[in-house]
């Protein structure tokens, strides 16, 4: 199978697919930097290679791809419509979107207090995100879109996930040669990052923010 990987970041969702499932995967992000590091990290026998692309205008024909997958990469994205237009026109028929995401809360029907819209305001600067979506305007981006082909699936994995946020902070100290010899400038801005993840862990155990999956097909 085919597969695209929208948002790769340095390519690990993009390599592990290829190693442990055996699909033939794209990987494409708008970062040059983050294409440089993915090919590095990658080995020739990888079936995945990467691309620099932007997410709003992918570069592939309609329905070129068996599955297309996306982790973290919506709260880059302005326009959450077009993001998901994109990615199921190049979706084939009857093929797989799978998508895993950071969401907020829906503020239409519990809307944010003072406190609320003052940490999410911060979480959006701190990331340099645009825009959180919520799970539901997600799924409605989706069933808006002239290429959906199936029903959308979601839930909410917040409780497998919060974890992580932990595992952040901890990985910096079980690890610390990895950010020592990117030099000082690198372990300051580690440092700076430790208030803004504690400050992601309390909006998921809190409900503010929420893990959402999606899953549609072409």
């Amino acid at each position: 199978s085919r597969v695209l990987d929208v948002g790769c970041g340095i390519g690990g969702s993009s390599r592990i697919l290829s190693r442990d499932y055996g699909f033939d995967v794209v990987g494409i992000s708008i970062s040059q930097e983050q294409i440089k590091r993915a090919n590095e990290l990658t080995n020739n026998n990888d079936l995945c290679r990467f691309e620099l692309m932007n997410a709003l205008d992918l570069k592939f024909e309609k329905g070129s791809f068996d599955a297309v997958w996306s982790v973290e990469a919506g709260p880059h994205i302005l326009d959450k419509q077009k993001f998901v237009d994109e990615m199921l026109r190049v979706l084939r028929p009857g093929g797989f979107l799978a998508i895993a995401d950071w969401n907020k809360r829906d503020s239409k029907k519990y809307p944010l207090n003072f406190f609320e819209k003052l940490i999410m305001n911060q979480l959006l600067i701190q990331w340099t995100h645009p825009e959180f979506s919520s799970i539901e305007g997600f799924k409605n981006n989706l069933l808006n879109s002239p290429y959906l082909g199936s029903s959308v699936e979601t839930s909410n994995w917040t409780q497998y996930t919060i974890q992580s946020w932990n595992e952040s902070i901890y990985e910096g100290f079980r690890r610390p040669s990895a950010i020592l010899k990117l030099g000082l400038r690198s372990l300051l801005k580690a440092f700076r990052e430790i208030p803004t993840i504690l400050m992601m862990r309390w909006s998921f155990s809190s409900g503010l923010m929420e893990f959402g999956v999606f899953k549609t097909r072409g």
